[in-house]
């Protein structure tokens, strides 16, 4: 499971790119208990969601021209400059070259060899998120990728990933992603990666990361989403073992998902 006892490889930021960030937070405060903390003029716009005063992401405006909205997540490193190397040996791509934010950290942000976007953050004075695995809060990160051998490659290369693949019948497999050291109480797993299915390539589907939101009511805060005027992928479902889980895109389309994690596990 996630935890804010950051190593190297897991997720330990979280942010939205929004081409209007007012409108963005205006959404996730209307679906969620969060509250937007300006991170001062300086910024250029950025903020930060927090929940009961601890920040559990953060939103800002598109940076790139013509880039869509999206949930950006970042992986805690050491050394940023390092892991640009790993990630170009490795076949992957610079997107944004690593660069220090004021005293808070260093990010840099890439795409591996299938696609997907994430990023990097290597902490000073800002850690990373300072909760997680709370009901509104950041539980599970998860790559829809076109080529998920590929992607696995590239990960353990940069991160030293390791993997447990999972069956989840019709011949698809779901991959449950661990980082060295991560985790707690013996659950290390801390994100997830599934191959798209064929007519989901054939439909157009790229390779994407999106971050599950923990809920305590997965078909009630679908429903305030979808008011607020959110997109479902997937309606609210059970998977079993798992919880139950659906899928949107928020209004300016950056894709989410939402997870009430069933009470017999573990």
């Amino acid at each position: 499971m996630l935890t804010t006892d950051f190593v190297p490889g897991t997720p330990n930021w979280l942010d939205l790119g929004a081409p209007s960030v007012d409108a963005a937070v205006a959404f996730y405060t209307s679906v969620f208990d969060w509250q937007f903390q300006s991170a001062g003029p300086e910024a250029g716009g950025y903020g930060f969601f927090q929940r009961g005063g601890k920040t559990v992401a953060a939103v800002g405006p598109l940076m790139e021209e013509g880039a869509a909205s999206s949930w950006t997540t970042y992986f805690h490193t050491p050394d940023a400059d390092g892991t640009r190397a790993q990630v170009e040996r490795a076949g992957g791509t610079v997107r944004v070259e690593p660069m220090d934010v004021f005293t808070a950290g260093r990010l840099a942000q890439f795409t591996d060899p299938t696609g997907a976007d994430f990023a990097v953050w290597q902490p000073r004075d800002t850690g990373g998120l300072e909760m997680v695995m709370e009901p509104e809060t950041l539980c599970w990160t998860e790559l829809y990728t076109t080529d998920a051998a590929a992607a696995k490659g590239f990960y353990t290369a940069v991160f030293s990933w390791t993997y447990e693949d999972m069956s989840m019948g019709d011949d698809l497999v779901y991959t449950v992603v661990s980082s060295p050291g991560g985790g707690t109480e013996g659950d290390t797993g801390q994100g997830g990666i599934m191959q798209l299915p064929q007519e989901n390539l054939n439909a157009g589907s790229t390779s994407e990361w999106h971050p599950y939101f923990a809920t305590e009511d997965c078909d009630a805060t679908c429903t305030r989403a979808t008011g607020a005027g959110a997109k479902v992928l997937i309606p609210p479902t059970d998977a079993p073992g798992v919880g139950r889980l659906a899928m949107l895109k928020d209004p300016a389309g950056a894709p989410f998902a939402l997870i009430k994690g069933d009470p017999n596990m573990g």
